[in-house]
Formats: structure tokens, sequence, C-alpha cells
């Protein structure tokens, strides 16, 4: 009762909001085997690539990367500036840091640097891709190295715990313990089915009815073809149309060879072309192409674990392990 209750108050109970597209994020997950990948995510159809969008319609505006400063390889938005996508540094765990200094620095030096992010799954283990901070430890963290941010006029994402109730425990606390935060929105995960985020979302609005919400990861893990995408399209439409979901990013940037959210959910095959899923996410018609089965193991634990032994696509991101 409580997860239809959510549902259909979200589905009915807001305002539409911004055109579709607008709020569309990348997750950014570099290929050391495939570095050219990056630059499919500003192709068109006039570059004859399949799936692609028509020059003018692709809907990605911004993108994070776990990262404080952004990747050399991928076009990133200056003040002033229509090109490439607009960067969201991220202060990813509990360790020292340059990242207020990254920051000021990088909007000296005039890139567009209206957010940043919090810690990453802080409720979960290290083994499983998470960084595995307290809450009193968070709140202290976020008050020497991120909350001087908000002199700059920049505003701060919470961190992003995992789609569970251990999460939402975890953020019960953080708010708790950080008093003096300044918290502007509550980035949130999420790896099944959609009925299910609907429940999610609806929870964390009930519990934070003030706050607007990024979802920064989103797939449906592990799943046949059809159930992903009609997970997939249902989901865009849904968060296109509520006014406190501010920005969304599917988890899906990388080749489905690697994927360990399970082949379907991601963006290009094993041979680096766009997925329909990907070409829908990039404003496109679709390319009519599947994905491969993966070769990457299989993630364990709750849907919002993304790891298979050896390493995690978001510690290799951040680490450096070579997948």
């Amino acid at each position: 009762m409580f997860k239809l209750l959510f549902g259909i108050l979200l589905l009915t109970g807001v305002a539409p909001a911004a055109a579709a597209g607008s709020k569309r994020g990348l997750v950014y997950i570099p290929s050391k085997t495939h570095p050219k990948d990056d630059q499919i995510w500003f192709k068109t159809a006039g570059d004859g690539v399949i799936g692609a969008p028509q020059w003018g319609s692709n809907t990605l505006t911004w993108y994070y990367s776990y990262q404080s400063l952004p990747p050399t390889s991928l076009s990133t938005m200056k003040s002033g500036s229509n090109g490439g996508l607009e960067f969201v540094p991220m202060l990813w765990g509990d360790h020292d840091n340059t990242f207020v200094e990254d920051v000021r620095k990088l909007k000296n030096q005039g890139y567009s640097i209206k957010y940043v992010l919090g810690f990453n799954e802080p409720d979960m283990s290290s083994e499983s891709g998470g960084s595995n901070i307290t809450p009193k430890k968070a709140a202290e963290r976020w008050m020497k190295d991120i909350q001087p941010l908000k002199a700059n006029g920049i505003l701060l994402g919470a961190p992003s715990p995992a789609g569970t109730e251990e999460g939402k425990t975890w953020m019960k606390q953080f708010f708790a313990a950080c008093t003096g935060c300044t918290i502007d929105f509550i980035p949130l995960h999420w790896y099944g089915d959609f009925q299910g985020f609907a429940s999610h979302l609806g929870h964390y609005t009930y519990m934070y009815p003030n706050m607007t919400f990024w979802i920064t990861e989103l797939a449906f893990a592990h799943q046949d073809i059809g159930a992903t995408e009609d997970m997939f399209n249902t989901t865009m439409v849904y968060l296109d149309k509520l006014s406190n979901v501010e920005r969304y990013s599917w988890f899906g940037s990388f080749r489905s060879d690697v994927s360990n959210v399970g082949p379907n959910a991601a963006f290009l095959t094993a041979q680096g072309q766009l997925t329909n899923i990907g070409s829908w996410y990039l404003g496109g018609s679709g390319s009519g192409i599947q994905p491969a089965p993966s070769k990457a193991r299989k993630m364990v634990g709750s849907p919002d674990v993304k790891f298979w032994w050896g390493c995690s696509v978001v510690v290799s991101v951040v680490l450096g392990c070579n997948w």
C-alpha cells in the first residue's frame, strides 16, 4: 500500500517541470581500452552514427565523473558558452583533498560550475564501491571541504546513499549530525524496477518535502531487453514531468560487454555502437541494435551494489583500476 500510495502521489501530485531532456546528464565512465567512445556523446546523425540524434537535438546538458576535475577528453562548458556539457564536481569520499581549491580554480578558469555533489554511497563498504563513511565523519568532512563553497554561490548536493532502507537510515543520521550544513538538493540512486523507484523517491519526498532531488545513478540491472527498455522509457517520461526532480543520469555510459549492471542497461554495444537506450537517451529515435551479453561479472548484494570481484565501476574511476 505504501509503495502504491507514493507512486500515485508522485505521478499525479507534482506539476510538470522542464522540457524533456533538459534534465538529462551523463555518469561519465572512461574507457582505457576505447578512449574514442567519449566522442559518441556529441555525434549526430549527420556524422553517420546509427541512432545518433539530429543536429541540435542532443538531450545531454551536464555530466559528472566522481571526481573534482573534468576529464580532458570531454567538451566541458565554460560560462557564457553554448558548447560542451556542464561539469559537476564530486567529493567522492573521506580523504585528504583539494576539493575546495579545485572547484574555485575551475570557476576562476571560466568553467560553468553551479553545483557540487557530496560523497558517493557513504553507507556502502569500499569493497562494494561505496565511500564507507559514518554520518558523523561525513558531517565533519562536509563542513571542512564542501560547506566553504557556499560562499562562492555554489549549490551543494547531499551525499548519495544506496537505494536501500539502510541508505535512508544513514541519510537521517547525517542530517541530524550535520546541523551546520547547507543542503540544497539530494542525489539518489536506484537499480530496481519502476514501481520500486517511484516508491523510493516517494519516501524521500515524504522525509524531505521541501527538497529537490537529482537521480545520479539509475538503471534496471540485469534484466532482459524488453523489461529494461520498458523501465527506461517509463522512467524517463516520469522524471521529465516531476518538478521536484531537477536532474537525472542513467548509469550506462559504457560498452555492454563490460557492464556490471547487465548488458541491456548499457548505452553502447560491445562494438561501440549506440543501443536503443543509448540512442533514446541522447535524443535519437533508436538504433535497432541490441547489446551482446556482458563479460563483466554480475553485481553482488543489493540492486544498488555495482560490484564484481576485483574492482567496482566507481572505484575504478576514482582509484584507477583498469577495466
